[in-house]
């Protein structure tokens, strides 16, 4: 790895995540990050505005994450964790997420990344009713625009269609219900609060399946990739009772919305809701070494430990119980908790919040929304309709061009400008990214006018 290596190695013998080459021919050399900030080989300098991919919460270049690694690389690097075989940082991890994670979940299964944890969780609540005598309740059932990885069975659960054509058919038993967008949900039901009548959608997809062929509903508490869509205050509270009213597990997919992003711990605190299975991954180690998880319910655990040994769990990965990983991993919860930063991310949240309310006003500015250090700015073409910009117009790439030109590197998705910062961030970082993304949205909207 050397600073001359040039892009023609990278067009040669890269294959990217939504590889095409296209996207390769001018792209961005990173080479270095400090705080919120992240510059690039030519020497520029941006705002990381989306935490890297959403997950570096502690910020960049941080040394005691780097010592952490070495530390534990030079004692021992790496062990299965298979049945029969443990470490000393896989357990101490174990346990320090029974303290910081929901109340009623004890038990943690590691994973590399978020994909995987989708699938263990996937397959965890298929083996719970098979233990329970239910075998036919395999079916999973997640929401339109949400995002859970893109494994087979993950990118099934994903419900934006644009990861599908390709890899088709998908794998049975999954359906989608409609997200509870504030902006754009419309209820079905006159008189119904918003959040109560996108919750019975839920109750409606399990009557139509059948309850007894549903396993479990997966979601985001608040959806990331699919535009930042954050749920009225009564939704999961209803969505939690229709769970527990049919017989269906409840997964909380916290793989953006854990270890602070929002201003709590994990995402659904926020509405007093527990699941029964919850999967994390991303902010667990901000993002330096690969490492993700699951956690169930102590009902489920009890499940999973009462079976007779040849109806065990047969679910494993070779990097499961990393304790490379778990040492990086526990290192960046300390420092989670010793410099505030859960609580930081709602203080700054607050200062989101204010400023994004600011640019609400902005012509083409549809929707603004947030919850703690996650936000969205929603560019449409016409503010009485709501209706977006047509292909043609290219606004995401007009706007991510723009953001960049300004110093703000971050995702526009589905015309939704996303603001995930690092937990880190300054409060002046903060205010010029506010800045940046009014400009910006000024300056797009009034030459896509013009055009």
């Amino acid at each position: 790895m050397t600073a001359t290596t040039s892009l023609d190695a990278d067009l040669a013998h890269v294959l990217h995540p939504l590889h095409h080459p296209s996207a390769t021919t001018h792209a961005r050399i990173w080479v270095e990050g400090r705080g919120a900030l992240i510059k690039d080989s030519t020497g520029q300098t941006f705002i990381d505005g989306l935490a890297g991919l959403w997950n570096v919460n502690v910020g960049h270049g941080r040394t005691e994450l780097a010592d952490a690694a070495r530390d534990q690389m030079a004692t021992l690097a790496y062990c299965s964790s298979y049945a029969g075989s443990t470490n000393y940082p896989a357990m101490a991890l174990a346990e320090e997420l029974s303290r910081i994670a929901y109340r009623s979940i004890n038990a943690f299964f590691l994973t590399s990344g978020g994909a995987e944890a989708t699938e263990s969780s996937i397959k965890t609540a298929r083996f719970y009713w098979k233990a329970m005598g239910k075998p036919d309740k395999t079916k999973v059932i997640s929401r339109q625009r949400a995002y859970h990885g893109l494994t087979l069975a993950a990118m099934s659960a994903t419900g934006l269609p644009a990861f599908w054509p390709m890899f088709e058919p998908r794998v049975p038993g999954f359906s989608h219900i409609p997200a509870p967008d504030p902006y754009r949900y419309v209820p079905a039901t006159p008189g119904a609060s918003l959040g109560i009548a996108a919750a019975d959608e839920l109750e409606a997809a399990i009557l139509r399946e059948g309850p007894d062929t549903v396993a479990a509903f997966i979601a985001e508490p608040v959806q990331g990739a699919g535009g930042v869509i954050i749920p009225p205050a009564d939704y999961f509270p209803r969505i939690r009772q229709i769970c527990d009213e049919h017989g269906v597990l409840l997964i909380a997919d916290d793989v953006i919305t854990g270890f602070g992003r929002t201003g709590t711990w994990f995402g659904l605190e926020h509405w007093g809701v527990e699941p029964d299975i919850m999967q994390f991954a991303k902010g667990i180690t901000s993002g330096y070494v690969p490492l993700g998880g699951i956690g169930v319910s102590d009902a489920i655990r009890e499940v999973m430990n009462s079976v007779p040994p040849a109806k065990r769990w047969m679910h494993a990965f070779t990097y499961s119980g990393h304790p490379t990983c778990c040492a990086v991993a526990l290192r960046n919860l300390r420092i989670l908790r010793e410099e505030r930063l859960v609580q930081r991310a709602a203080e700054m949240g607050d200062r989101l919040k204010a400023g994004l309310s600011s640019l609400a006003g902005l012509d083409g500015v549809g929707h603004v929304r947030s919850l703690g250090l996650i936000g969205a700015v929603e560019v449409v073409a016409d503010k009485a309709t709501k209706a977006l910009h047509p292909p043609e117009a290219q606004m995401a790439q007009r706007l991510t061009d723009g953001l960049m030109a300004r110093g703000l590197y971050t995702r526009v998705a589905l015309d939704c400008i996303c603001i995930a910062p690092p937990l880190v961030i300054a409060e002046a970082e903060l205010d010029r990214l506010i800045d940046i993304v009014g400009e910006t949205v000024t300056s797009v909207v009034r030459d896509a006018r013009g055009a």
